[in-house]
Formats: C-alpha cells, sequence, structure tokens
C-alpha cells in the first residue's frame, strides 16, 4: 500500500519530523512522515521540496488538525504532490474525503476504539493506533497498546500501525501478533543520529528509566506524556491546561535547555541506550523482528 520495503513508520513529531531524520528514514527503507504541528506551512514546504533531493523513495505528510487550522491545509498537501497523509488531533470527517478525492492513502491516528470506528466510516484507509505509554500529545483517557490494539483489531478490518512502545524487533513482533501490520517509532526516532534535537535530549532519553516519564495535563485536551524534568514534574498537578506553559520549543529541541519546555517522550525511553543510526535502527529491528518469529514458530 505505501511503496516501503519495511513497515516502520516515523512519527511525525512537531519540528523534528523534517527532512533531515524523514529522508534517512525512508532512504532505509521506512517510511518517513513531515509533520505539520509546528504550524510552519512555509517551512514544511521547503523541507517537501528538500526530500526530493534527499531521497527517491516514498515519505508522507501528517496534518495535526488541532494545531493547523489554515482551511488550505488540504489543498496545501495536495499540492505537494505527497501521496500519503496522516491525519491526527481532531475529527476524520473533515479531511478524508477531500484527501481521498485528490488520491491520498489516508491513515487517522486513533487512540480509542470509538474513535477508530468513527475513522473508518469517514472512509480512511488505515488507521495509527497509538497506546497512552507513547510519547507525544495523548488522549486524556490513555490506554495501553496491550490493550487498544487487539481490541480495534478485533472490531475493525483496515490495515493498522502500531504506535506506543515501539522500539525494536520484539516490540514489533508483539505489534503484528496483536494485529497490526506496520508500526510507528517516535521516541525512538527522536533519539536517532540523524534526529535534528539537541544532543541533551538524546543523552536524556539515553539516561532515561521506565519510569521516566510524566503523563501531563488529565483534565485537559491535549494531555501530553513527557520526559522526567523539574519542568514537567512541577506541571504534574496542575488544575489549569499546562499546553499553554509548554515553554519555549526551540531553546530546547535546537539549544538543549531540558528545562526551557516539555520534552516529549514515550516509556519505551526506559529501553533505550545508546544514540543509534536510523539505518542501523531500521535494520536491526527487521533482523530482530524476523529471529522473534522464528522463535515463536519454533
Amino acid at each position: 500500500m505505501l511503496g516501503v520495503d519495511y513497515p516502520i513508520v516515523q512519527a511525525p513529531m512537531g519540528w523534528i519530523a523534517r527532512s533531515q531524520l524523514a529522508s534517512a528514514v525512508s532512504n532505509a527503507g521506512g517510511l518517513g512522515i513531515i509533520e505539520t504541528s509546528s504550524g510552519e506551512l512555509d517551512a514544511i514546504k521547503g523541507e517537501i521540496a528538500a526530500m526530493r533531493d534527499l531521497t527517491d523513495k516514498p515519505f508522507g505528510v501528517n496534518i495535526a488538525q488541532a494545531f493547523v487550522r489554515d482551511p488550505g491545509i488540504v489543498d496545501f498537501v495536495i499540492e505537494q504532490g505527497v501521496r500519503f497523509v496522516t491525519t491526527s488531533a481532531g475529527n476524520p470527517q473533515k479531511y478524508t474525503a477531500l484527501l481521498k478525492d485528490a488520491g491520498l492513502t489516508v491513515f487517522h491516528v486513533v487512540p480509542t476504539l470509538k474513535g477508530a470506528l468513527k475513522a473508518i466510516e469517514a472512509g480512511v484507509d488505515g488507521l495509527v493506533v497509538e497506546g497512552g505509554e507513547g510519547g507525544g500529545f495523548k488522549n486524556p483517557d490513555p490506554v495501553s497498546l496491550m490493550v487498544l490494539l487487539p481490541l480495534i483489531r478485533s472490531r475493525t478490518d483496515v490495515p493498522i500501525i502500531a504506535a506506543g512502545g515501539i522500539t525494536d524487533g520484539p516490540t514489533m513482533a508483539a505489534a503484528f501478533a496483536l494485529g497490526a501490520e506496520g508500526v510507528q517509532m517516535g521516541t525512538r526516532m527522536v533519539s536517532a543520529a540523524e534526529s535534528p534535537v539537541h544532543e541533551n535530549w538524546k543523552q536524556a532519553i539515553v539516561d532515561a528509566d521506565e519510569t521516566g516519564t510524566v503523563f501531563l495535563n488529565q483534565r485537559h485536551s491535549p494531555a501530553l506524556r513527557a520526559l522526567k524534568t523539574g519542568r514537567t514534574l512541577g506541571l504534574q498537578f496542575a488544575e489549569d491546561n499546562v499546553f499553554g506553559q509548554f515553554g519555549d520549543a526551540q531553546a530546547l529541541y535546537f539549544g538543549g535547555d531540558m528545562e526551557a519546555a516539555i520534552p516529549l517522550g514515550g516509556q519505551v525511553a526506559g529501553r533505550i541506550d545508546a544514540v543509534t543510526p536510523v539505518s542501523e535502527i531500521i535494520t536491526g529491528t527487521m533482523a530482530d523482528f524476523h529471529r522473534t518469529v522464528e522463535r515463536l514458530n519454533s
């Protein structure tokens, strides 16, 4: 369906999921995704143009509806000549028909069974099923992938990309056992050598343990899963919507000030112990996936 060598998709993280990282993923045989959640559409148009120079492999674009309210976003994406789109953080009925009428393949990100059924009713080609253990913006009532994925699979028959806690071959094999046809990696790609974020953030992921994240904003939407820092621990029990206190993203992402903003990240940070090139992440994942399946078959 996607024209990739391996069913591994890179998550569309704001400011991070741009040509430097996405082209490395596509060139390694996975599917790189360009983000729009930063809202910097002029810059994103340049990133998509850069992708044409950096890879001849397939890639996609994400439309993060809660963060990009430009009514021209669909036309913008169609004009870029992209063939695959994920939509997220919003109503799948808003853009699915328009995108599909233009010939694009559309997957919608869902955190619940109800959301999955609504997306299928809207006509999506597939789903990204996102467990609450994953990093980034989340449903305020998180459900683990171990529960959510087989539930949605039991009620649907469209292709599923599993997201949340995926970092290697065994976790990919587990996702396939639960009903997925592909996996998405977010935190693992933030820590990759080609990720554009500051080394301080990558090292914080490497240093994190399995309890090294905090779930913020449970009384509001979107909720957030982030690495534990002084800032995020201070926001843990905030009554107000902490999204308004996100901070200076640029100072965190590219300046390396871990207290300047909220460093989004998943629980799987506790299993990442090195900064590794994207090509090694993908080839290693596939090799371990096949070894795991062979071991189970034996």
